[in-house]
């Protein structure tokens, strides 16, 4: 609000007098008489009103003094936006509640005043009565004696823009993040045009700035994610406010994929119609490569594992082998001394030895190729499997190391359970440390009444098994099983501590959860779960 001139309670009016005189018409210029009492009634009460809206005003008015910028005027509105009665501003100079930073910023006409058809506009820093400041815009005007030109007073008008102000420097603070940060952020119009992109996005992206007027968002993204957000995020966070979810993003820059954590926001007007996304995007990168890194570290380290593995098991595998080679060699020098003794040696004649041998050798050949798969650096490859053939082998293959220490090994699996969603080689490799375990912790010697290991399973939920590997040994060697999973604890003497820790690791990667507990009667039980779909 602005008045064109002082309401007409000022105490510092120069003019000379408040009549109206015009000319006569006639000839007699010299005589002048006085406006006519109309004219007198009209300013008189335009005057009244410009007072009285002056005092109702919420914006405060004031009038100055040209040199020193004193208060000679001010509306009750100075109470409710500086804390001070109307006496007390009074005489008062505007210079003495300036921030500092402010005056001269003032006096300069720096960017934070200008000018317009005679009027001021300035933002600046008032000192409150209480000592603190708060922001206001004045607009001000000269009020110059008609007659002279001489400069009389400076009547202001001044409102609160404090919050417009901390909403201006709160905006800017987040203009200023936005394009520091190193997250990918672009706004985007509701017809996936780019209006904006930060830094971090034009860098990664290759994108210059003169380009974002025709950019489109689906440039941006591969095909497929571009799809995604069409068909789940916009909607989503259309309704919802917000989506979340991962993408692939492609860099002109580096000229390859680059896979993002991203966030999709709707922003709506006040009358709560979309006016427009952003989209923040985290470079997931250097996270996708640790992870594909920590997968690499482990399969290997799966991979010593169950070489370690056959490494203890050398002994009685050995044994194994050797078994069906002595007898190829026995069958062998079998037909050499019949053929030495006898002249006319037929085929027939020697039919049931050389079956016999091909038998045999290919029984030795199946123990070494279960060696080899078992010990086989490979990707995990997720699959349906019946675990009765599984467990079947796997007690087959354990049999020699059983025979060593005088251990009965049983397969109680019920056969009408249904297959589980496993990898082959991890499952087996869990499943024969257990029973490896259960074997040594059973151990009896040859005069000894043989123990028992064995597998078991059951059906708690419809869609997951519970496999469960039981012993008659003397229990747990911990009163925490916990302390079992933890990499190199073992109570063996040249054991490494790394079996179970990894068996648990495995079973996490199947989703489930390996524990241990000891079992009524006595013994040990170690179980975990599979899902069937």
């Amino acid at each position: 609000m602005l008045l064109s001139q002082p309401p007409d309670n000022s105490v510092k009016s120069k003019n000379k007098s408040n009549t109206r005189m015009k000319q006569r018409p006639d000839k007699d210029r010299s005589e002048v008489v006085p406006a006519s009492t109309a004219d007198k009634a009209a300013e008189t009460e335009r005057n009244r009103l410009l007072a009285e809206m002056a005092e109702q005003s919420t914006d405060m008015i004031s009038r100055h003094t040209p040199d020193d910028w004193c208060f000679i005027y001010a509306s009750p509105a100075v109470t409710h936006l500086l804390g001070y009665s109307v006496a007390e501003i009074i005489g008062m100079s505007a210079y003495e509640l300036y921030h500092p930073d402010d005056v001269e910023d003032f006096k300069r006409r720096s960017p934070s005043v200008s000018y317009e058809r005679g009027l001021y506009t300035h933002t600046y820093r008032f000192r409150c009565k209480d000592g603190h400041y708060t922001w206001l815009e004045s607009t001000s005007r000269s009020i110059r004696d008609p007659d002279t030109d001489e400069l009389q007073e400076i009547l202001v008008v001044s409102r609160d823009a404090s919050q417009r102000i901390n909403a201006e420097q709160a905006s800017r603070r987040l203009a200023r993040v936005l394009e520091y940060s190193s997250d990918l952020v672009a706004f985007v119009t509701p017809d996936h045009r780019v209006t904006q992109l930060n830094e971090a996005a034009r860098e990664c992206l290759g994108i210059e700035v003169p380009e974002h007027d025709r950019l489109l968002l689906k440039q941006l993204f591969l095909p497929d994610s571009y799809a995604l957000l069409q068909q789940e995020a916009f909607p989503q966070a259309l309704d919802q406010g917000r989506w979340r979810g991962e993408a692939e993003m492609f860099s002109q820059a580096r000229q390859c994929v680059i896979p993002v954590m991203l966030e999709v926001l709707a922003h709506r007007t006040l009358d709560n119609r979309l006016e427009y996304y952003s989209t923040v995007a985290r470079d997931m990168s250097a996270v996708k490569d640790a992870e594909a890194k920590k997968q690499q570290y482990q399969l290997e380290i799966d991979h010593a594992a169950r070489l370690i593995t056959m490494g203890e098991m050398a002994t009685g595998l050995a044994h194994e082998i050797n078994q069906p080679l002595t007898a190829v060699v026995n069958y062998v020098r079998g037909i050499q001394r019949r053929m030495n003794l006898e002249q006319s040696v037929t085929m027939a004649d020697i039919a049931i030895p050389l079956e016999r041998i091909s038998s045999t050798a290919l029984r030795a050949g199946e123990i070494v190729h279960r060696m080899m798969d078992f010990t086989r650096k490979t990707e995990p490859k997720w699959q349906m499997l019946e675990l009765n053939p599984l467990v079947d082998d796997l007690l087959q293959f354990c049999a020699n190391s059983a025979r060593r220490h005088n251990v009965e090994i049983e397969n109680r699996l019920p056969q009408s359970l249904p297959a589980v969603y496993a990898d082959r080689i991890q499952l087996e490799q869990i499943l024969l440390n257990l029973l490896l375990n259960g074997i040594e912790a059973c151990h009896r010697d040859s005069d000894e009444t043989s123990l028992k290991v064995w597998l078991d399973a059951s059906m708690v939920k419809a869609d997951q098994v519970i496999i469960s590997v039981q012993d008659q040994g003397p229990g747990l060697p911990v009163a925490d099983p916990e302390k079992l999973f933890e990499q190199f604890f073992t109570t063996k003497a040249d054991g490494l501590g790394m079996g179970l820790a990894i068996s648990r690791t495995l079973i996490e990667r199947h989703g489930g959860q390996l524990q241990a507990a000891n079992r009524e009667g006595g013994g040990a039980i170690f179980s975990f779960a599979l899902s069937t779909n």
